[in-house]
């Protein structure tokens, strides 16, 4: 709030906030660090002391009662904010938070539930976990935890969290409802696996797909472990599907992207005002150089993920499809604060093979974080043309693709938004949750039934009739009017639907197998590949001749 009886405000130079920001900044955490008391020390402030003086000042004469350390909160917030957007500080309940998908595991019983009608519900057990173990079961209502009841409006997700989480090899006596009866299981908590790749499956003979959502500590692993499997089932190309994940550790996409690559092509190099710079190369040859590979990104697709589609299409070395990615280019460092939490500090940037950045304009004017309702106003999410790119940070890769750097990574061939496969209906079917716990009830209500059969394949057309009706009831109790749906709409409804379905009664990967089939990025991915050797660069453009019946607007 501004001060108006100040009159030094009203004539403050523009750098003043900033400094005085950095000076306050610096002035709390050495004063954390300080030793003994200050009394007596108030007319010898210096600049790095005089953030520590007035606070002590405030803390000691102030006319109401203040708290020191949400003062140092709202200052160190400030000097964050005049920076860039992804230097911040967490307090250390958030970095526990935090750390569980990024460490790659967590220590519990190994289920994924959701509360409903009040009831704890066991939506999936976690393969080699404690519950799986014990023969707890999908569609299993845990109704107490060590013999207290734990059913009722008063449930939460935080209680649950609280109640069936904790330190490995400690016991938690949990109570189950069935049809067949109730009973009691003790079990043993252990480390959970958290997985970063969720899918590993072929898209037809020849190519397989991957699916990564994070990169985390045991992302490397687990991506060669997938690629090894594709091989193994004769796989000979691959689609990597980025689309929505937010990044993660440098040294985990690294690896990745050197497994198709050739000894000592560059991946990424960093370099910032105060860190020289480091680069990062293929320290072999890796094991998938010669195989065909797309990349799929869209405008959720930062960070790390974007070092990975950078790496490969500044090498030329395979395809980028899809929308133009987030834009993260920044190296973050942690830093402990006094035992309060953590200073994540942007500290360099990265650049591709090529010496482009990624990181998108931030600061003055620019409205970062509504940088994708930004887009789809412009109609970049629709059209290639839309795309903005700084023609004074073009680079060209060996092979002559022209690449853009200042604002992400724009793809080789472009796959729009598709809003008509999302109409409004089911649009609000998905964000009010109705999608989701209906496919839990329909499960519920007939698993007996669905795990008669060996794969989703195999379920009859009056399988997705009957789950649509249910759905539609469903919603129409929840206060969504009934509606004649057409053709199309009835169509995509059924398949979203379906693939919730399938996720309850088959798991994570048959779940994305029914999606990949009707996706167009994955399925213009596989055409690509299948035309992959005859695509040229045409004016710095990745496409196919001018002779074949399949261009890149058609593709």
């Amino acid at each position: 709030m501004a001060n108006e009886s100040n009159p030094i405000r009203s004539t403050a130079a523009p750098w003043q906030p900033l400094a005085f920001a950095v000076v306050l900044l610096i002035g709390v955490l050495i004063g954390k660090t300080q030793t003994g008391s200050h009394e007596g020390t108030y007319g010898q402030s210096t600049e790095r002391g005089r953030v520590v003086h007035i606070l002590d000042r405030i803390e000691r004469l102030y006319v109401d009662e203040v708290e020191r350390d949400a003062l140092e909160a709202i200052a160190v917030e400030a000097i964050l904010d005049e920076l860039d957007p992804h230097s911040i500080f967490f307090s250390a309940e958030e970095l526990a938070a935090m750390a569980e998908p990024m460490e790659g595991n967590f220590e519990g019983i190994g289920v994924e539930f959701i509360i409903q009608d009040d009831t704890l519900m066991v939506v999936a057990v976690i393969p080699g976990g404690p519950s799986e173990k014990a023969g707890m079961r999908a569609g299993d209502r845990i109704l107490s935890v060590d013999s207290v009841e734990i059913s009722g409006s008063d449930l939460t997700n935080k209680k649950v969290m609280e109640w069936l989480k904790g330190p490995r090899n400690t016991t938690v006596l949990v109570g189950l409802d069935r049809p067949e009866g109730s009973n009691e299981m003790l079990l043993r908590r252990d480390r959970i696996p958290i997985h970063s790749v969720v899918a590993s499956i072929p898209l037809n003979d020849q190519v397989g797909y991957i699916k990564v959502v994070r990169f985390a500590q045991n992302t490397a692993q687990e991506f060669e472990e997938a690629m090894q499997e594709l091989d193994r089932a004769g796989a000979q190309s691959v689609v990597v599907d980025l689309r929505g994940n937010g990044g993660g550790y440098l040294n985990a996409v690294v690896p990745m992207v050197e497994s198709f690559l050739q000894d000592n092509q560059l991946v990424v190099y960093t370099e910032g005002t105060h860190a020289s710079k480091r680069t990062y190369a293929a320290g072999r040859d890796g094991p998938w150089k010669d195989w065909p590979l797309a990349v799929l990104i869209d405008e959720s697709s930062a960070s790390a993920s974007e070092i990975f589609a950078g790496a490969i299409q500044d090498n030329d070395r395979g395809l980028v499809v899809g929308r133009r990615s987030f834009g993260k280019g920044m190296v973050q460092e942690e830093f402990d604060v006094a035992g309060t939490g953590a200073l994540r500090l942007t500290v360099a940037r990265f650049y591709t093979p090529s010496g482009r950045a990624i990181q998108k304009p931030y600061g003055g004017e620019v409205e970062y974080e509504d940088d994708y309702l930004a887009r789809y106003e412009r109609g970049e999410l629709f059209h290639q043309d839309s795309i903005r790119v700084v023609d004074s940070l073009m680079y060209r890769t060996p092979g002559g693709r022209e690449v853009h750097g200042g604002g992400g990574i724009a793809p080789d061939f472009f796959v729009p938004l598709d809003t008509a496969r999302w109409t409004a209906f089911l649009t609000d079917l998905s964000w009010t949750g109705i999608l989701r716990d209906a496919a839990f009830g329909f499960v519920d209500a007939h698993r007996i039934e669905l795990e008669t059969f060996a794969t989703p394949v195999a379920f009859p057309p009056s399988m997705q009739e009957r789950a649509v009706d249910y759905l539609l009831t469903e919603a129409a109790s929840a206060g969504w009017e009934a509606r004649d749906l057409g053709d199309s709409e009835h169509d995509q409804i059924a398949h979203r639907f379906m693939a919730q379905v399938i996720r309850n009664v088959f798991g994570e990967e048959a779940y994305h197998a029914h999606l990949a089939a009707e996706d167009p990025a994955v399925q213009k991915a596989l055409e690509l590949l299948k035309h992959v050797s005859h695509l040229v660069v045409v004016d710095g453009r990745l496409t196919l001749p001018s002779n074949s019946t399949l261009t890149n607007e058609n593709i």
